[in-house]
């Protein structure tokens, strides 16, 4: 199994499991209350939406990635997002070291 659908399989763990938030705006409260632990954010979303999410994730020190396209990352979660934040360090960590092998 390839790491990108390793990584989306945990991805949907992590939606079961209840540790995600989803959408723009409860994506950005969990960055700025310190809840999200890494910020996935669709390669094909909009200007406006990139840009806010990025600004919010180098603000608050909150690692983000762009690894998946919206339809990727909604297949991964079951829902249509373009963003979404993973708010477990065990999660997070797991997911960092698959993207970084």
């Amino acid at each position: 199994m390839d790491k990108r659908t390793q990584l989306s399989n945990l991805t949907g763990l992590a939606r079961r499991a209840g540790k995600i938030t989803s959408g723009e705006d409860l994506v950005t409260k969990s960055i700025q209350n310190g809840s999200a632990k890494l910020v996935f954010l669709a390669n094909d979303a909009s200007s406006n939406l990139t840009k806010k999410i990025k600004d919010k994730s180098s603000y608050y020190h909150v690692a983000l990635t762009e690894i998946f396209s919206e339809h990727e990352l909604s297949a991964a979660i079951g829902q249509n997002r373009k963003v979404i934040a993973i708010l477990d360090a065990g999660f997070a960590k797991k997911m960092e070291q698959l993207m970084n092998d």
